[in-house]
C-alpha cells in the first residue's frame, strides 16, 4: 500500500512516517504540508491512500478530500471536536485522532486494505461524510486523550498553553493535559477567540491576564488561574498594545 501523508505540521508528518513505517505492506511514498503540494504530489504519485490533516490553512483536509481522484482513498486525521466525530463515527471513511495510538493506526490500514481496488464505493461514502459536515461553522475545540477517554475542552476556559519538549501543554480545573498540537498551529486557530502569542512557547487568552510584572530582567504575566506565563521582548510591544497599556 502507497501512502501519501499530509499535515502542515513537520512534526506530526515525522511521527505518523515512522509510525506507518512499522506496518507490513505500507510503503509512505510522499509528504505535502499543504493542499496544493499534495495534489501535486498525488497526481505524480499516484498513492492508494492519502492520510490528510484537517485542520490547514488555505486548503483544508476537507476541501482537498473532494478533490482527490477515485483511486487514492482517504484517512484523515483529526482534533475535531465530539461533534464532528460523530459524523466520522457513522461514517465508512475513517479517522485518526490525534495523538494518534498505533493500535488505532493499524487498523485503519487493515481496513483501507479491504477496500482497495472499490474506488466507487470509496468515493460515495467520503462525498457522504463531505455533505454531513459542509456548512458548519463551529467553535473550534481541543481534545487531549487520558488513557482511553477523550476529553474534550472548549479554549475560552483555558488560560494558557505552553509548549515543553514535543507536545503542548494547557491547564484545566488544576490538571495538566497534553496536545500534539504546536503552539503555532492553536494560534492560527484560536486567534479570533483572543489568544495571543507572548513568547516562542507560550500562546495566552487576553482575557485571562491580571498582571504584567517584571521579575529578574523578565517579563511575565500573571494569569486569573494562578499561572504565570513568561513574555518575551519580541512579544512584548504588541501585548502591551493589546492591553492598552501606552508603549514608550
Amino acid at each position: 500500500m502507497r501512502a501519501l501523508i499530509v499535515d502542515d505540521e513537520r512534526v506530526a508528518r515525522n511521527r505518523l512516517k515512522r509510525m506507518l513505517g512499522r506496518l507490513e505492506g505500507v510503503e509512505v511514498v510522499g509528504e505535502a504540508a499543504d493542499g496544493p503540494d499534495a495534489l501535486e504530489r498525488i497526481a505524480e504519485l499516484e498513492p492508494d491512500v492519502a492520510f490528510l490533516d484537517i485542520r490547514m490553512p488555505g486548503m483544508d483536509g476537507l476541501e482537498l478530500a473532494g478533490k482527490l481522484p477515485e483511486t487514492t482513498q482517504v484517512v484523515f486525521t483529526t482534533a475535531y471536536d465530539d461533534y464532528a466525530l460523530q459524523a466520522f463515527e457513522t461514517s465508512a471513511v475513517d479517522y485518526l485522532l490525534k495523538p494518534i495510538e498505533a493500535e488505532r493506526l493499524e487498523a485503519a490500514v487493515r481496513k483501507l486494505e479491504q477496500r482497495i481496488g472499490q474506488p466507487a464505493a470509496a468515493t460515495a461514502d467520503l462525498e457522504r461524510l463531505l455533505e454531513k459536515l459542509a456548512g458548519r461553522d463551529d467553535p473550534p475545540r481541543i481534545t487531549a486523550r487520558r488513557g482511553d477517554t477523550i476529553r474534550v475542552f472548549d479554549p475560552r476556559t483555558i488560560s494558557r498553553f505552553h509548549a515543553e519538549d514535543r507536545y503542548t501543554v494547557f491547564r484545566h480545573d488544576g490538571r495538566d493535559f497534553l496536545l500534539d498540537e504546536s503552539i503555532t498551529s492553536l494560534e492560527r486557530r484560536l486567534g479570533d477567540l483572543g489568544f495571543l502569542r507572548t513568547h516562542r512557547s507560550e500562546l495566552v487568552r487576553l482575557d485571562a491576564i491580571r498582571a504584567l510584572y517584571r521579575e529578574d530582567d523578565v517579563n511575565y504575566l500573571e494569569l486569573d488561574d494562578g499561572q504565570r506565563a513568561a513574555v518575551s521582548r519580541r512579544h512584548l510591544k504588541a501585548l502591551k498594545q493589546r492591553l492598552g497599556i501606552p508603549v514608550k
